[in-house]
């Protein structure tokens, strides 16, 4: 698979979308320096030298929903590259919808971005970023979202973002064949496995909305189950909060 790594980048979610129409494959391009990165909701992404700052850029077949299950695909990716970089007896975690934490705290985010036509998506972007070196000052974050922690910071381990990317690649790689032959089971199951603060109680705030209940586990299109007062909620998609 093509890669492109560059010194310099406004964000590499972008410089993917600007490169979609002339790639002939599925690319990454990694980015030594992010300095307009962007997280879920238009929210920025703090992104200093020595962090992981980069982005996949694919043509897949299917809808918005079926592109949305890549959304776990890569934090399993995400995941698994940590642990084989850094050890098993890194304390690692899967944030509904697509955060990694580390000691509890934010480590890692996941932002998907697609266009399409027809009710098909053509082209989807799949931007990740690690705090490898550094973490955002946690009173730069809102005022009841995890602690944002860095790599290096909580263990002490130093990982080359073009080292993460090896391992985050093959990850990907395996991961991806396994929902192309098998369907989102196995990517639903493993996720699960990984999954922080399963059946605890949980909130996922959607603009003025909140549903508190206990986290049950995602369905099949990898939207949130909530067993709440009111009964069983799905919600495909909303900020999930932990303490209530």
């Amino acid at each position: 698979m093509a890669r492109h790594v560059l010194d310099r980048v406004d964000s590499t979610n972008s410089h993917a979308m600007r490169l979609a129409l002339s790639l002939t494959g599925p690319a990454w391009i990694l980015a030594r320096r992010q300095e307009a990165g962007r997280g879920r909701r238009g929210r920025a992404w703090a992104d200093p030298p020595g962090n992981f700052a980069a982005s996949l850029v694919m043509r897949p077949t299917g809808n918005p929903a079926e592109a949305a299950r890549f959304s776990f695909v890569a934090a399993l990716a995400v995941h698994d590259a940590l642990r084989t970089l850094g050890g098993p007896s890194l304390n690692l975690a899967l944030k509904w919808p697509n955060d990694v934490l580390l000691n509890g705290g934010k480590l890692a985010g996941i932002l998907l971005e697609s266009t399409g036509a027809g009710g098909q998506v053509t082209t989807l972007v799949i931007g990740i970023g690690v705090n490898l070196v550094a973490a955002p000052d946690a009173a730069l974050v809102e005022a009841d979202a995890l602690r944002p922690v860095s790599l290096a910071g909580e263990t002490g381990l130093q990982i080359a973002p073009e080292d993460l990317l090896d391992a985050i690649a093959a990850a990907f790689d395996v991961w991806q064949r396994q929902m192309e032959a098998f369907g989102f089971g196995p990517i639903r199951n493993a996720w699960l496995a990984r999954a922080a603060k399963l059946r605890e109680t949980i909130t996922a705030r959607t603009g003025a909305s909140e549903t508190q209940g206990r986290f049950e586990g995602i369905d099949e299109s990898g939207a949130l189950i909530l067993t709440t007062a009111r009964g069983r909620q799905v919600i495909a998609a909303a900020d999930v909060h932990f303490g209530g």
